[in-house]
């Protein structure tokens, strides 16, 4: 476990039961921590779909979303980032505890994105949950391969090293007391396209990624299979209830979205 930037836990998760872990293909490969409430202890292996047909509602585990940052098949090792900021949440303070040797429970991996190599360039842009897929995707750029990486962070101390084999141009942004993703959309907005044909990802805060899909989509005319796109987390809400509501909120914006563009 490190502390890479004050608001930042960096897990190193290893164990026989990593060999031969579906990780690779994608550079947003994630995982989903399992939190059983207190005093339960759940079946092994996990399946998430038998535990909701045979135990009581009250005994089903609590999940987090987390990209895996990094994965060494040698090793067996997967590194996770999540997010701390004290005493709030769930994962963070969890994370914050745990100690060598603790066991960590997760199902997984899933994953959709990867850098296309045959993309003429390619826009990264994201808030800090969407870091770790970012810092996954530029190490995976082609050699030389022209990509401009958009990040927002609360501060400079949230800054930290990006390293990549392609032509990256990195800003970083600053929150400060903005709103979550203001300065990104605005730096979008105002970013000069290079020539060519883009391809991107944007993740993070639901609110400013809906309105950087209209800018791209509607403005820019990127077409929808160029560009990963969501919402990993919404303002105001825990994970359980933007999960609940995140279907309907992406069919709403696809619908925005279609009688924009058709």
């Amino acid at each position: 476990m490190g502390r890479p930037t004050p608001h930042l836990v960096r897990l190193v998760l290893g164990g026989e039961e990593l060999a031969g872990l579906p990780v690779g293909e994608f550079t947003d490969h994630y995982i989903k921590l399992v939190f059983p409430p207190p005093g339960v202890d759940l079946p092994r292996p996990l399946d998430l779909a038998a535990i909701k047909r045979d135990l009581p509602r009250e005994q089903w585990p609590r999940l987090r979303a987390y990209t895996v940052r990094a994965w060494d098949a040698a090793a067996g090792e997967m590194t996770v980032d999540v997010v701390h900021h004290g005493d709030v949440g769930l994962a963070g303070p969890w994370a914050a505890r745990l100690r060598p040797g603790d066991e960590v429970l997760f199902v997984g991996p899933g994953g959709a994105y990867a850098p296309d190599p045959t993309a003429d360039w390619h826009l990264l842009v994201g808030d800090e949950s969407a870091l770790p897929a970012i810092g996954a995707a530029v190490e995976r750029l082609p050699e030389g391969a022209l990509a401009v990486v958009l990040v927002e962070v609360a501060d400079r101390a949230e800054e930290q090293p990006l390293r990549s084999p392609g032509a990256m141009t990195l800003t970083w942004l600053h929150r400060g007391d903005r709103p979550v993703g203001e300065a990104l959309v605005a730096a979008v907005r105002e970013l000069e396209f290079p020539p060519g044909r883009v391809h991107a990802f944007v993740h993070g805060e639901a609110t400013f990624v809906k309105e950087l899909r209209r800018l791209l989509r509607v403005e820019r005319s990127v077409p929808r299979e160029a560009l990963s796109i969501s919402g990993y987390w919404r303002q105001g809400m825990d994970d359980e209830g933007w999960r609940s509501t995140k279907q309907d909120w992406n069919q709403q914006v696809e619908a925005e979205e279609a009688a924009t563009v058709g």
